[in-house]
């Protein structure tokens, strides 16, 4: 098999994506070791050596003595049709070895159009795609991410969800698969003792039934199963495992950077945001632990970037204190600092000076509305001022580019609120022709706006989604009422957020779907070389299932949902209760200001919310 890699090696595009031997990937003797894992990516190489989540599992798992954890990633189509072509099997990069030859396949999903590439690896792999047709223990398949907070469109594939953060949970899991593989366990007798795990899902213990109309009437739990699966998290941040002896890529990766995440969760509150609930409570690492494992990830990686990365870095307390100290660090290491994720009300003329002294890129602010009533209706508590002041105090700053991202289809929008999206660019241009001090270089705006795509576990996600003639149709309005050629304007695919919209509120019917659109041809769906709408919607003709009964249709609020089974800790009564609000466009301050009551600081055992 060697021999066959190595000619098919030089045929391809970036064959390093295939090889392995990167700096600080972990190597094991396979005779040591009583379970391998085999640790999927849905995506290429570049994606998910960028994926941080995915890191810090690799090394959690590979800390443990007796297990050895691989990397495995989706092919591109030339690798593929080449692999497919010579039979070669999917194989993982630290031992070369098929991914079939593997006790656990693992996979992390953080984005629902991956869903294709799952079931393609599986079968690149020579793995039985049905769990039903995986028997005995090995090859067992499980999957967490943000995607598994609603697990049912991928239930007939994956064995067990992890829900949640991954760092203990994981430990536990792989823990009594060596325990089971060891005693001789069946599957159905390890799946009925991992379902006993805080966290995990498993799908067979679950049975849907319908309702005439399609909408979901029950949900028969199977005895020993819990009925409702509370998602997972790390209390305290500052002693949970973060790899700061990271695997350094040998081809260039999406964000070639250092990663440092320093605080997990949201103060925010915005009604449209999956991230900002689910990802709740609010809990931070000190800036002493940071600036330590910030230090230890350049010496090790050689890295001449940093990223400080979170749901809203501006709203880490100690942003100050950890800059400070990384700064002069940087600084004298010719190292660039940047901190993403920046709110319009809270980025401070202080912090802009610093960063400018290692590092001056453009600034990126998602106002996500163009009018104060629909920003208060999605909760955004960002003010018009704020945008403006803080774009002022840039331009004054030496900056001369912007990058604006908003949404389109939010509830209640009207074409005012649109429209209102370019009289907030034209005051922010008029902004810099006031206060920019290098008039030379010119002003570039870039303007991005997104189909808005109702998500589980929020406030929006009873909301319709706007038909796709209607996005098209507002983004056409807006394209034309933006004159200056400072302006770059993009919109979404509407395609593809239509299919997001489907498989985020999906139910466990869609797994036909994806199952007949992977044998129609569809994979790296992320993708736009590769992404072909016409081979789903054929899917869902030939499956019988129409889209719009998770887009357009909109759920009632009495209706049960596919993911009511899954537990995030931010309790239905909250979310109806800020839906309601939202249609009355009143605002619920940030958690700082007072805790609304969402229920997630009942996921605490040991600390305090750290918001």
């Amino acid at each position: 098999m060697t021999d066959l890699k190595d000619r098919i090696l030089p045929t391809v595009q970036k064959p390093a994506r295939y090889i392995g031997g990167e700096w600080g990937a972990v190597k094991k003797n396979k005779e040591d070791v009583n379970v391998r894992v085999a640790f999927c990516f849905p995506d290429t190489y570049e994606i998910g050596m960028s994926n941080v989540g995915m890191r810090i599992l690799y090394g959690v798992m590979n800390e443990m003595e007796h297990v050895w954890c691989e990397r495995v990633f989706a092919p591109w189509g030339d690798m593929e049709q080449q692999m497919r072509r010579n039979q070669l099997p999917l194989w993982a990069l630290e031992s070369q070895d098929a991914v079939s030859d593997f006790d656990m396949i693992a996979f992390t999903i953080g984005y629902e159009m991956s869903y294709s590439n799952i079931l393609n690896m599986l079968d690149l792999s020579g793995v039985p795609l049905h769990s039903k047709d995986r028997h005995g223990l090995k090859n067992m398949v499980f999957a967490g991410g943000v995607c598994a907070f609603n697990p049912e469109p991928l239930a007939d594939f994956i064995d067990f969800f992890s829900i949640g953060e991954g760092e203990d949970i994981t430990i536990q899991i792989v823990s009594l698969y060596e325990k089971a593989k060891l005693a001789g366990w069946g599957k159905e007798e390890f799946l009925l003792e991992v379902s006993k795990i805080e966290g995990v899902y498993v799908p067979s213990f679950y049975t849907p039934e319908y309702n005439p109309d399609g909408t979901l009437a029950a949900v028969k739990v199977r005895e020993g199963a819990p009925a409702v699966v509370t998602k997972r998290i790390i209390e305290d941040l500052d002693s949970a495992y973060f790899p700061t002896k990271m695997i350094v890529p040998s081809a260039e990766i999406v964000h070639d950077r250092a990663n440092l995440e320093v605080f997990r969760g949201c103060i925010r509150g915005c009604r449209f945001c999956q991230a900002g609930f689910s990802c709740r409570p609010v809990r931070k690492k000190s800036p002493q632990v940071l600036y330590r494992q910030a230090v230890e990830i350049m010496e090790h990686s050689g890295n001449n970037e940093i990223t400080l990365s979170s749901l809203s870095t501006s709203d880490y307390r100690g942003l100050k204190e950890l800059t400070d100290q990384l700064i002069p660090y940087c600084a004298q290491n010719r190292i660039s600092l940047s901190v993403p994720s920046l709110r319009a009300d809270n980025f401070s003329r202080e912090l802009m000076e610093k960063l400018q002294t290692v590092r001056k890129s453009g600034l990126t602010f998602a106002p996500e509305a163009g009018t104060q009533r629909l920003r208060d209706v999605i909760n955004k508590n960002l003010k018009e001022e704020e945008i403006l002041s803080t774009c002022s105090r840039a331009f004054a700053g030496g900056w001369n580019n912007v990058k604006l991202y908003f949404m389109l289809g939010l509830p209640t929008e009207t074409d005012e609120d649109v429209l209102g999206i370019a009289e907030l660019v034209y005051k922010i241009i008029q902004a810099w022709k006031e206060n920019a001090v290098n008039k030379k270089r010119g002003l570039r705006v870039h303007v991005a706006t997104a189909y808005f795509v109702p998500k589980p576990h929020t406030p929006f996600q009873w909301e319709q989604q706007i038909t796709p003639e209607e996005y098209l149709r507002r983004c056409m309005l807006l394209k034309e009422h933006f004159y200056s050629k400072s302006i770059e304007y993009d919109y979404h695919s509407v395609e593809l957020s239509t299919l997001e919209a489907v498989f985020a509120r999906g139910d466990r019917r869609l797994g036909a779907v994806i199952e007949e659109a992977v044998k129609r041809g569809a994979r790296l769906d992320g993708w736009d070389e590769y992404f072909d709408y016409s081979k789903w919607h054929d899917a869902f003709v030939a499956c019988g299932i129409p889209e719009e009964f998770y887009t357009t249709r909109g759920y009632g609020e009495q209706e049960l949902l596919p993911w009511d089974v899954i537990d995030v800790g931010v309790t239905k009564k909250f979310l109806l209760r800020e839906r309601k609000l939202a249609y009355q466009c009143q605002v619920t301050p940030d958690c700082r200001h007072g805790c609304a009551g969402c229920g997630a600081n009942g996921l605490l055992k040991e600390v305090s919310c750290d918001a």
